[in-house]
């Protein structure tokens, strides 16, 4: 089981490198990255329906509702997103 001090160090550990690789990735390539990447986010929606499943109480219960919900909000958004940026790629017919 992983204590309270490894799960900070874990986090920390993670957030840092997180920074340190999207720091070094150009300007130009920040919104197609972002937006290629919306599989996080299906991991944080499938971590909330876990959550949900093993929620014992009323609060918990409620808790992991409300995180499924909006873990599910970021998913749409995300590919909401993404559909919006490869639009401005197409070239138009006329």
């Amino acid at each position: 089981m992983i204590t309270g001090f490894v799960a900070l160090y874990i986090f920390m550990l993670a957030a840092f490198t997180g920074y340190e690789i999207i720091g070094r990735v150009p300007v130009i390539l920040h919104t197609p990255l972002m937006s290629g990447s919306n599989f996080v986010h299906g991991i944080v929606l499938v971590g909330a329906m876990v959550a949900l499943g093993n929620a014992g109480g009323f609060w918990e219960t409620l808790i992991g509702f409300i995180g499924v919900i909006l873990a599910a909000g970021n998913v749409v958004g995300g590919y909401v997103v993404t559909e919006r940026m490869l639009e401005m790629f197409k070239s138009s017919k006329d």
